[in-house]
């Protein structure tokens, strides 16, 4: 079965198991039932930073519960519905983790024909530490549970047939010292039950060597620009065109890691009651593109003229 949805996507053929379902839940709403195990979260997980070429890799894993300190693996207890956490229904598992314990995923995809680009696996958050194999290769680790990260695999690829990813997760929750919110081992009154695993979007993303790999955005509304900085592991240009309504409303040219302003022929502030937004479209000389947005607002706290210290929205008190 080839899966597909409604953004430009690299079809990946998946195999998904028939023995999911949602487990006990005390707590439901209206959607709880569309929930689709063939492609849940569907969308392009990073809105100011979009690609049209990507994989999507939610779906049904296989996991397994070991003792801390074991291996990965040769057998898996069943199938996980990722990017749900392991503790929640729409997992099919709702299984504490206990800080002794180690959780394990396991699938295969197909990876696309790359015609000399990389191939970056990205995790939008794992909670708590991930360590990733690719192949039986180690590609990384990664400690925090509501950061996103992101493991160029490309030298793990065997390059034809089926390739394999294996993650392996601990997470000590209220008996470790990472940031944890409310998370707990025994939720009771205002605590809540503890989050582990995977719990956002997993993706692949085919990207030229030179590509982009963040994007630094400050609204100058005085100055009537966008101050801009491209960021990339390597050196050379872009090009930035900003589109309001569909209509060119600036463009510049600039050098990657360094600040540039675009200068912005219409400028329509952002507020809460009129919530504009720009388009960016950025493509590199090395071939890479990627679309975002912005909005032109400034915000910071003064004194209004009363004295009182204020929180100032495009020069004007907001509250």
């Amino acid at each position: 079965m080839r899966l597909t949805i409604a953004l430009p996507l690299l079809c990946l053929p998946v195999l998904f198991g028939a023995d999911w379902k949602l487990a006990d839940n005390p707590l439901t709403t209206p959607w709880t039932g569309q929930v689709n195990s063939a492609h849940p979260l569907p969308e392009y997980p990073r809105p100011q930073m979009v690609r049209k070429d990507w994989i999507n890799l939610n779906g049904l894993w296989d996991y397994a519960i070991r003792p801390q300190q074991e291996p990965a693996p040769a057998r898996y207890d069943g199938s996980l519905l990722v990017p749900f956490p392991l503790e929640s229904a729409l997992s099919g598992v709702k299984k504490p983790l206990k800080p002794e314990q180690q959780l394990w995923y396991h699938r295969k995809f197909t990876a696309p024909n790359l015609k000399g680009k990389r191939l970056l696996l990205h995790f939008g958050a794992v909670d708590w530490r991930a360590e990733v194999w690719v192949n039986g290769k180690p590609v990384g680790k990664h400690e925090g549970g509501y950061d996103p990260f992101t493991f160029d695999i490309t030298a793990a690829l065997k390059g034809k047939g089926p390739e394999e990813i294996v993650v392996a997760v601990w997470d000590p929750s209220d008996s470790g010292p990472q940031p944890r919110g409310k998370q707990v081992l025994s939720p009771n009154s205002i605590w809540y039950t503890a989050v582990s695993g995977i719990w956002q979007t997993v993706w692949l993303e085919p990207v030229p060597g030179n590509h982009v790999t963040e994007i630094s955005m400050i609204p100058d509304l005085d100055g009537r620009k966008l101050r801009l900085t491209v960021h990339s592991g390597s050196s050379g240009e872009f090009t930035a065109i900003a589109t309001l309504a569909g209509k060119m409303a600036g463009r510049v040219s600039g050098k990657l890691n360094q600040e540039c302003a675009l200068p912005l022929s219409d400028v329509q502030p952002w507020s809460p009651g009129a919530p504009t937004l720009y388009d960016l479209d950025i493509s590199l000389a090395g071939g890479d593109r990627v679309t975002s947005y912005f909005g032109m607002r400034e915000i910071e706290i003064r004194p209004d003229a009363a004295g009182f210290t204020r929180l100032f929205l495009n020069g004007r008190p907001l509250f």
